[in-house]
């Protein structure tokens, strides 16, 4: 099955396309983290490991159904002279998504959660927080996995690349949920990062093009700006003392 990644083109894409997965995986990262943040500590690990599993099956699978990918860009409907694909409803619906899901956290993150919620719904959130780490990546992969087929001819070249850009994600989403989790501040750009992920999904669903570059240079940005912050704080806390 691997013969075929010996040869110097398919390594070039290879090491080209498995470096997109892991950049275009950042914003995936993101929101694994805030999902399984919500489970109790013990289960946060076992739930990323898992989610994140099952999402490279899924991403995999996608791959392999590529013509009925393919075929998700073909128009549905038009409504007001825009034409709707299975693409745009997918990308508008899982922006969304994003746009509730951040806000419904920022609010129990300030106002605190409804009076009365017990363990057991702690219990059900775990598959819930599965799903829809499966189903996000799914919405996260669409562009992903068209890219994949423009820039590589080999399936297998295809498949090894998300599986390396799947451990990337293993290696740092735990780290990366345990900072998130240590500082609440981090927590509420996480959401924020969310919510401009969101924003950025429902304008792709609307043909409204904005370079993922922006994105991500945004995101870096507040992450630096949060980064002098804690050390500011940092050294405020040890000078005091």
């Amino acid at each position: 099955m691997f013969e075929g990644l010996w040869t110097l083109e398919n390594l070039i894409a290879l090491i080209t396309l498995a470096g997109l997965e892991i950049v275009l995986g950042i914003d995936n990262i993101v929101f694994v983290v805030v999902v399984t943040n919500k489970l109790p500590e013990a289960a946060r690990a076992t739930a990323r490991r898992l989610g994140i599993a099952l999402a490279m099956i899924t991403r995999i699978a996608l791959l392999l159904a590529i013509s009925a990918i393919m075929g998700l860009t073909a128009p549905l409907f038009t409504v007001f002279g825009h034409v709707v694909s299975g693409r745009d409803v997918v990308l508008l619906t899982g922006g969304l998504f994003l746009l509730a899901k951040a806000t419904h956290e920022i609010h129990d993150k300030l106002e605190g959660p409804p009076t009365g919620e017990g363990a057991a719904r702690a219990v059900h959130s775990y598959a819930g927080a599965i799903i829809q780490i499966v189903l996000l990546d799914m919405v996260f992969s669409l562009d992903s996995v068209i890219t994949a087929v423009g820039m590589a001819q080999h399936l297998t070249v295809m498949i090894a690349a998300i599986v390396i850009a799947v451990g990337v994600m293993l290696l740092f989403a735990g780290p990366v949920s345990d900072f998130v989790s240590a500082h609440p501040t981090v927590q509420m750009l996480a959401f924020s990062f969310l919510l401009l992920v969101g924003i950025f999904l429902m304008a792709e669903g609307m043909h409204k093009h904005i370079d993922r570059g922006y994105i991500y240079f945004a995101m870096a940005f507040s992450l630096f700006v949060e980064f002098m912050n804690l050390k500011v704080r940092k050294r405020g806390k040890a000078a005091a003392s």
